[in-house]
């Protein structure tokens, strides 16, 4: 199950038009709830990567602000190891640092609804991940059914 949101932010219950001031801390975000025996947090971690530019500061594609900072979010520590592990992979594929926060989740709130499945509602929208990535979770997603 996914969710569109914004994480890590200063006030409560923001909404779109707070978080585009950018002076609320938010990021922009997917919440993510999965069956780590369908499908592990590594291989989430890693699309995650695939779906990034890992060393673009406040920007992704044409979108760019505080709230378009890339990051991963945690609720357990547990998963800490494995973030890591696939940060530092990626690290060392390039010559630049990366700018992904790594960092507990403080807090979420779920984006208005016109935001939740954005690119079904709206075929032609924008969006800086490619959708032939899209289209392989898809496909990884109906194959762990």
């Amino acid at each position: 199950h996914t969710e569109v949101g914004y994480a890590n932010g200063t006030t409560p219950n923001p909404t779109y038009e707070e978080v585009y001031t950018d002076l609320t801390g938010y990021a922009e975000t997917v919440y993510i709830q999965y069956d780590e025996s369908r499908v592990s947090l590594a291989t989430i971690i890693e699309l995650y990567f695939l779906s990034i530019d890992p060393t673009s500061l406040n920007r992704q594609g044409g979108d760019c602000g505080t709230r378009y900072r890339t990051g991963i979010y945690y609720k357990s520590i547990d998963d800490l190891a494995t973030i890591k592990a696939i940060y530092n992979k990626v690290a060392a594929q390039h010559t630049e640092p990366l700018a992904v926060e790594i960092e507990p989740l403080h807090n979420f709130y779920a984006a208005e609804e016109y935001h939740q499945d954005y690119l079904e509602k709206n075929p032609q929208g924008y969006c800086h991940i490619p959708r032939a990535l899209i289209a392989k979770v898809k496909e990884l997603v109906k194959g762990a059914k």
